[in-house]
């Protein structure tokens, strides 16, 4: 009697599994002196981005975690339509990247922690709900909410810091 193969099934990831890799891509962030925020574009159980805050190292306005991350996607994929993709970023998005995740379709995205200044997904604005628009991606939020929160409030603690050294510095160095 011959015995049959067992056939492996993958089991699909947990989402606190995806929302811990943008974690890892917010801790690249930090490690440039960015503020803290990462992202990962997941299709079909892959990942087939990853993006992380660029904006104080280059000098550019635009370069969001998820814009990078919505970028690079679309070039994988040859299309600009990211059907069937789910983002997972670790801060709620800003009106300009609510607005590229409108744009380019993304079904679900998963959020860390809210943006109480700045958020365009349930903070300040609610766009993603705005049945005026052509897509209201699914979302949801508080996925590993307090490792995020916790990521950026060290961030922002250790900068305030930096600044009052240099601040203490320059008072205590004679003018020249």
């Amino acid at each position: 009697m011959t015995k049959t193969p067992k056939l492996r099934v993958r089991k699909p990831k947990d989402p606190s599994y995806w929302m811990g890799l943008a974690l890892k891509e917010a801790h690249k962030a930090k490690i440039r002196g960015e503020v803290p925020v990462g992202a990962v574009i997941v299709k079909d159980g892959k990942v087939i981005s990853r993006g992380f805050n660029l904006r104080e190292s280059k000098n550019n306005p635009i370069l969001h975690a998820e814009l990078i991350a919505i970028q690079k996607a679309a070039l994988k994929l040859k299309s600009w339509r990211l059907i069937d993709c789910d983002l997972y970023v670790t801060l709620e998005p800003c009106l300009m990247c609510s607005g590229a995740i409108i744009q380019s379709r993304l079904r679900h995205i998963y959020i860390g922690t809210e943006d109480l200044k700045a958020g365009a997904c349930c903070s300040l604005y609610q766009v993603f709900d705005d049945k005026r628009l052509n897509h209201q991606p699914k979302w949801e939020t508080g996925l590993l909410k307090e490792e995020s929160a916790q990521l950026l409030k060290m961030f922002f603690k250790e900068l305030r810091k930096r600044n009052k050294d240099k601040q203490k510095l320059k008072r205590a160095l004679p003018a020249l």
